[in-house]
């Protein structure tokens, strides 16, 4: 399963199908949710042209005693929202019609009633008896004009004496009244600035008020509370109160408000509402006032109203045929889906799977094949063969970088000793007698022989470094090797010590003396001033022994494994002035295992550093090279 998985025909073939299943999904939410959002819009807008066509008509009937005008209101209203407006009475008798002789629609909208007013349908703020039906309570002619001008100089006194906003505004009856902007309390200021006698009813509106309290009088609980009736000095309509049983009359509950004997809670004509009375109290008082207003208010109607949104045809539905061709439709594409990315997988693999084997040739040293790619494709593989093609050529950079830091290891040494015995002869330091100019001699036979190894070091991945075996001395290979870093440790304050015995064993000199030299160059750069450096030499049980102490720092345990890779140092930031490449253990053994011997360390941390080489006696068992291992 896993192998299926992998395969780009697979993967392409799961792409494609959950792309086009996402597509499909997404267009059909994208569809159900506009068409959902259509839908809301589209209520809301039937909602609010429904609320205004029937609150226009509630307010007509509640200024009007009959319907005899209404035809030009509804024609008009039908022109505005776009609707078919129908109005008849109860008994269905029309009224007035936007449409005239079309059959009504099946069920009506509303009642228009403004004594029953649909508070669902409603102005905001309005109850069951619409706000508008004021019936006798119309205040006009001399007692407008007083109230009017009573009006204009309470808000003036609120405004110029106490710098409170205050505007003349009309209620539905026509009584003038003062809106406080805000939610400003005046307490006090209402007595000051003359707003209670606004309260007061004139002569028209006194006699609606004795009409209602008669009508109210009729069906009132003999043990329940008595109301009286007075007008509320905002809307204009009657307000029904408890009767004042503390036998304090208007006047004398101001003059003892105004002492502060009272609170503005136990004044009575302060208070805009009236008191919560029992329900059968409040139910007498609405019928009152229904009856009181129903000779001025045009009788309930039916309203009809043609809603677009209850035409089958307007409507989004999805029935069965509908779910099954949508069905279709699903199941088309996806198979579609399938039949292209077939053909198109097919097509991307095969020019892929001929350039994945020129890869694969190329890096098995078979030639560098070509093969013509039309088409992108097997995208994994093929950059797995890259990437191995890749990762070749950075080895082969690796190992050049390698060939140049061994070389500039490798040349230092001889170099350094020559320039310093000739500066020290041209300085007059040191005389150039033969025994000296013979290991200078020899330091160029070794630089020497380590640019004729220059070209096997450059093919160190494909050749082998070829030894020369001869008789060696061990005795005398020690004391060269030895002389040639003594002007070295000289300089550095360090003792300098030869070991040898007269071990005699089969090896290439000059490989065996580079070996050593590293080593000394090491223990000389790591024991500090006054330290001591031996290097001894000795034959043990068919083996020469070599072996190079120093007192210097010594080599933390965790580090031991790695002294002899390839670029390891202990100090990381160490430079070529305090410390080597990391190549010159790696080469020492290297050499070492060309002679069939071994390369070993011991170590103290403080006390110091041996290590030790051991070789046959017998000399190599193969005059092949080496190569020393990258670690990398």
């Amino acid at each position: 399963m896993t192998a299926l998985w992998r395969s780009l025909r697979t993967r392409l073939l799961a792409s494609s199908i959950l792309i086009a299943a996402c597509s499909i999904t997404a267009t059909a939410w994208l569809s159900v949710q506009g068409t959902s959002e259509s839908l809301r819009v589209e209520q809301g807008e039937t909602l609010a042209a429904d609320t205004r066509i029937h609150d226009t008509l509630v307010g007509y009937a509640a200024t009007h005693a009959d319907w005899d005008s209404v035809d030009g209101t509804v024609r008009v209203l039908a022109e505005e929202t776009g609707r078919r407006i129908a109005l008849v009475t109860e008994n269905l008798r029309p009224i007035a019609d936007s449409r005239d002789r079309s059959p009504l629609p099946p069920r009506a909208s509303s009642v228009v009633d403004p004594l029953a007013v649909d508070v669902t349908l409603a102005s905001e703020g309005a109850g069951r008896i619409d706000p508008r039906a004021v019936g006798p309570f119309t205040v006009a002619g001399s007692d407008l004009g007083r109230l009017t001008s009573a009006a204009e100089e309470s808000a003036a006194c609120l405004n110029e004496e106490f710098g409170i906003l205050a505007t003349v505004e009309t209620a539905p009856s026509g009584r003038p009244y003062v809106n406080v902007s805000g939610s400003e309390e005046i307490g006090s200021l209402r007595l000051f600035c003359g707003l209670t006698a606004l309260e007061e009813p004139v002569t028209s509106e006194r006699t609606a008020l004795e009409d209602l309290a008669e009508l109210t009088a009729s069906c009132l609980d003999p043990a329940g509370p008595e109301v009286v009736f007075r007008i509320d000095g905002t809307t204009g309509t009657p307000i029904a109160v408890p009767r004042n049983t503390s036998g304090l009359t208007q006047e004398e509950e101001e003059a003892l408000w105004a002492e502060g004997a009272l609170s503005s809670a136990e004044v009575r004509w302060m208070e805009p509402l009236s008191p919560e009375l029992d329900r059968h109290t409040a139910d007498c008082v609405d019928s009152a006032r229904r009856d009181l207003l129903a000779p001025y208010v045009a009788p309930a109607a039916l309203l009809f109203i043609d809603d677009p949104a209850e035409n089958p045809a307007a409507s989004p539905s999805l029935s069965r045929e509908g779910v099954l061709r949508v069905s279709g439709v699903v199941l088309l594409v996806l198979v579609l889906t399938l039949v292209v990315s077939v053909t198109v997988s097919t097509q991307l693999v095969r020019p892929v799977h001929a350039l994945t084997d020129a890869v694969l040739r190329m890096r098995a040293g078979q030639g560098a094949g070509r093969v013509e790619v039309r088409d992108p494709g097997e995208l994994g593989q093929l950059a797995t063969a890259f990437n191995e093609m890749s990762e070749h050529l950075e080895r082969l950079e690796e190992q050049r970088k390698a060939m140049v830091s061994d070389v500039s290891h490798e040349l230092r040494t001889p170099l350094s000793n020559l320039r310093g015995w000739l500066e020290a002869a041209q300085d007059g330091v040191a005389d150039l007698h033969p025994e000296r100019m013979g290991m200078l001699v020899g330091e160029t036979l070794l630089l020497q022989a380590i640019i004729d190894d220059l070209q096997d070091l450059a093919l160190a991945d494909a050749g082998r470094l070829r030894l020369s075996p001869e008789r060696v001395e061990a005795r005398v290979l020690v004391e060269q090797v030895v002389a040639s870093y003594r002007l070295r440790s000289d300089e550095a304050g360090l003792r300098l010590v030869a070991e040898a015995d007269g071990t005699v064993l089969s090896a290439d000199p000059t490989r065996l003396a580079q070996a050593l030299g590293n080593l000394v160059g090491n223990a000389l750069r790591h024991t500090p001033k006054a330290g001591t450096v031996t290097v001894r030499a000795w034959g043990e049980e068919g083996e020469a022994i070599f072996q190079v102490a120093d007192t210097g720092a010594g080599i933390a345990p965790e580090d031991l494994p790695q002294v002899f890779d390839r670029f390891w140092r202990a100090e990381k930031s160490r430079s070529r002035q305090t410390g080597g490449s990391g190549l010159g253990l790696a080469i020492v053994r290297g050499l070492v295992e060309l002679h069939g011997g071994s390369a070993a360390v011991r170590s103290t941390l403080g006390v110091g550093s041996v290590f030790t080489l051991r070789l046959p006696l017998s000399g190599p068992t193969s005059t092949g090279s080496f190569r020393p291992a990258p670690n990398i």
